[in-house]
């Protein structure tokens, strides 16, 4: 039985739950946490059944978010809902809000063997690489990451968008080295694939360069 299975029908919302929205919960949702969920959708929404995007702006800890809009695409991207589809919804369900959620928590350490514990590490990393892959093309191209680099760092003033541009290319150029390998001065780097952003997040952290380790931290923001 998967991990969390009987959750909603534990706690009782919603009444007539379909069943695999049971399978794709990426982490296992106790009771309590359904009903704590449960009641903040309900306060995001007003009491309403689906949730649309301006019902996050009453959210006040994202207001200075430098990824604001990015957390808040994540709750409507359908990659997200775990059933091989692209692109977006203008609203969701309490379903739908809890399959994101169970994503940003703990991977359980109990009741799980290994194999089912790196499939669920897998599945939030493949969460976080959406986050910054906008345009749904499979690949963090630097255009993207030089967005969030330059929200984190010129936001706030201690540094110019040029000087955070010359930063995202450094460690776009960094990340290309170490997932591709030597490149030649006229090689031109896409971007950042699944594969290479699961190379970036398992790279030693002691062994990585300031450049590089800000380029993980932006991706596991």
């Amino acid at each position: 039985m998967f991990p969390g299975r009987c959750c909603f029908w534990a706690a009782g919302y919603p009444p007539n739950p379909a069943p695999q929205y049971f399978v794709l919960l990426v982490s296992p949702v106790s009771p309590e946490q359904i009903q704590i969920l449960h009641k903040r959708f309900k306060q995001l929404s007003n009491d309403e059944d689906s949730l649309r995007r301006d019902d996050f702006n009453n959210i006040t800890d994202l207001a200075c978010n430098p990824i604001r809009t990015q957390i808040i695409e994540a709750f409507f991207d359908k990659r997200n809902y775990r059933q091989n589809a692209v692109g977006s919804v203008e609203e969701i369900s309490f379903e739908q809000f809890v399959i994101v959620m169970s994503h940003f928590l703990p991977v359980p350490l109990h009741n799980m063997t290994e194999e089912q514990r790196e499939r669920m590490r897998r599945e939030k990393l493949r969460f976080l690489f959406n986050m910054h892959d906008t345009d749904n093309d499979g690949t963090i191209t630097l255009e993207e990451y030089k967005h969030v680099v330059e929200e984190l760092l010129s936001r706030s003033g201690a540094i110019g968008k040029e000087t955070a541009k010359g930063i995202a290319d450094a460690a776009m150029l960094e990340v290309a080295s170490i997932t591709v390998g030597r490149m030649n001065p006229d090689d031109f780097y896409e971007g950042i694939t699944f594969d290479h952003f699961l190379k970036v997040c398992h790279f030693p952290f002691h062994a990585t360069t300031s450049k590089f380790a800000l380029i993980r931290s932006i991706c596991l923001v």
